[in-house]
């Protein structure tokens, strides 16, 4: 006979609060913990490279963050941490008052959340996270995908998100960044 062991589901102040001793990054999905594996070194390159580029188009460091939680709406609590964020100034300020990088429901959200594509991690990024963000009112977001060589950007109209793709040679066009000026093989490769 199989028994059925039921998990606690946390809450976001929960989460908020929680430490397991180690170093290990968790998202919280619909009240459960969820550890992340660590990312490929790839995945790394185009994220620090992308975060490189947006420092020289004169993006202040302050609105930089790399894996910083967000509180984002799902059937429980959930809170998704991207590869790569660009915060409003406003919502800058309102960090600098926290004492733990969280970017919560009662504060303005991101202005750009950038994905990376783990193996196997693809339903997650291009569906799930997609709903979310735009529930979050996120304007624009970006899903780099290394698997498939393609970089998709999602622009916020009206409470869903419109997309582009762009492939190869493609320079990417950012409804928030206009000086933005790279192209998909640069963003994929992290060159």
């Amino acid at each position: 006979m199989v028994v059925a062991t039921q998990t606690k589901l946390m809450t976001l102040e929960e989460y908020l609060i929680y430490d397991d001793g180690t170093d290990t990054l968790c998202e919280l999905v619909n009240g459960e913990l969820i550890p992340m594996p660590p990312e490929s070194d790839r995945n790394q390159q185009v994220s620090i490279s992308l975060l490189a580029y947006f420092l020289k188009l004169g993006i202040p460091p302050q609105l930089l963050r790399n894996q910083i939680a967000i509180s984002v709406t799902g059937g429980r609590a959930t809170a998704r941490i991207p590869d790569l964020t660009v915060l409003s100034e406003d919502l800058a300020l309102e960090l600098r008052e926290t004492n733990r990088s969280t970017v919560l429901a009662d504060m303005p959200p991101p202005t750009l959340v950038v994905e990376v594509v783990s193996p196997k991690q693809d339903k997650r990024d291009y569906r799930y996270k997609r709903s979310e963000y735009a529930a979050r009112q996120i304007p624009e977001y970006w899903i780099i995908d290394p698997i498939l060589d393609k970089v998709t950007v999602l622009e916020l109209v009206e409470g869903l998100y419109e997309e582009q793709v762009y492939t190869a040679e493609q320079i990417i066009v950012s409804p928030q960044f206009s000086q933005f000026n790279l192209t998909a093989q640069q963003v994929l490769t992290g060159s």
